[in-house]
């Protein structure tokens, strides 16, 4: 009889042919666990989606009472289901005035996918703008808009009429124009090593939107959450775009995105054609129940959101003179450790798992690892995953 690790090499479909390959029978808090007992430090929240990390209680209980009543019962938007309502109803009595109407999905690609489709729509225009080094999701169009040529060349043609910008480019921004339906942009650079907008880069954007009547896509579906210190992270800047795009740890680990956006903007849909996006999944009322669960947690838990700047603060202060360590960016609990070589970079991530400790590389800065654990880590849990690391980064 084949293992669960033969039957997973001989039947998923897999996007790489190096996978992190370790089997998991269970996960809580910031640990996974292996059928044979060893624990692992998720230092990823699988990738910025369980930042109340795994199992959350609350969550859970949301689930499981959701699950009690009722799960998929029609296509979206067609009946009036609690959990969808509560949550949107919650977005728009804490996201700014403009942003009062949540178009539900199923992940961040679906988000980016249906925020492009809404801005051509309502402006009537094709053009869409777009930023170098940026990633939005494997999707059709969220792949569009992805800004590095070596991973999109071999799926050409995609979508026409894009154009794409340098990040903290100041003088690229004349290349929005009348024509341009909108602009997407990652208010952090997360693929491409945690690059931060530099000081009024993403104000003198918004300006520029304003300017042209460009609408402004801002992707938070990494660092929404809480990630950087802020439930949201364009809160840092002092920034509203035209339309939000949500996701990962917005289900606190089920699949749900969301973009939201006015609702004269979002009508744009609902005539010339009917039903100008749709979707069968979305909103999934356990999914949305399992969303209000983690934004219910994270604001009234004040603490978890206050903490995260002090506790990102920790790792870049104990790591940033190591001698392997090239540089260190960071928001928050998101940060990239850049070392000398990608070789360095990932005998380093092999060692920290054979040692317990779970990162990823970034797409666009193979040098570097992540570290971007849930933001219930403990300072002592802290301690212990440091301690971990400068003994790995000391035997490469």
């Amino acid at each position: 009889m084949l293992t669960t690790r033969q039957l997973f090499l001989k039947h998923l479909a897999l996007p790489s042919i190096y996978p992190l390959g370790i089997e998991i029978e269970r996960a809580e808090g910031i640990y996974m666990f292996s059928p044979d007992g060893k624990k692992y430090i998720d230092l990823v929240s699988g990738v910025c989606v369980n930042n109340l990390g795994h199992r959350h209680p609350a969550i859970e209980k949301a689930v499981k009472d959701q699950v009690e009543k009722y799960m998929h019962l029609m296509v979206y938007g067609e009946m009036i289901q609690s959990p969808q309502v509560k949550l949107a109803s919650k977005f728009a009595e804490i996201l700014p005035s403009n942003l009062n109407s949540t178009y539900f999905v199923n992940s961040g690609s679906e988000a980016v996918d249906g925020a492009l489709k809404l801005a051509k729509r309502y402006t009537g225009r094709t053009e869409m703008v777009g930023f170098k080094n940026s990633y939005h999701g494997s999707t059709h169009g969220a792949f569009s808009m992805l800004g590095n040529e070596e991973m999109k060349f071999a799926y050409r043609p995609l979508l026409p009429d894009l154009r794409f910008l340098g990040f903290n480019n100041f003088e690229d921004l004349n290349e929005i124009t009348e024509k341009s339906a909108c602009v997407l942009v990652e208010p952090i650079q997360a693929e491409a090593g945690i690059l931060l907008p530099e000081n009024g880069f993403l104000k003198a954007l918004r300006q520029r939107c304003d300017e042209t009547g460009t609408l402004l896509i801002f992707d938070e579906i990494q660092v929404g959450f809480g990630r950087t210190g802020k439930l949201f992270c364009f809160e840092h800047y002092d920034v509203v775009p035209d339309i939000l795009c949500l996701a990962k740890a917005m289900g606190g680990g089920m699949p749900i995105g969301a973009f939201i956006s006015d609702k004269k903007i979002m009508l744009s849909f609902t005539n010339n054609p009917e039903f100008g996006h749709i979707t069968t999944f979305g909103g999934h009322p356990v999914s949305c129940a399992a969303a209000l669960a983690n934004l219910d947690v994270l604001l009234t838990e004040k603490e978890i959101i206050a903490q995260v700047e002090e506790k990102g603060l920790m790792y870049e202060e104990a790591l940033k003179n190591h001698p392997l360590v090239k540089k260190i960016r960071r928001k928050g609990l998101l940060m990239s450790i850049e070392l000398e070589s990608i070789e360095s970079n990932f005998a380093a991530m092999k060692a920290m798992l054979e040692n317990g400790l779970i990162t990823d590389p970034f797409f666009f800065l193979p040098n570097a690892f992540r570290i971007a654990p849930p933001l219930i880590i403990s300072k002592e849990e802290i301690e212990m995953t440091i301690g971990l690391m400068k003994q790995v980064l000391g035997s490469i």
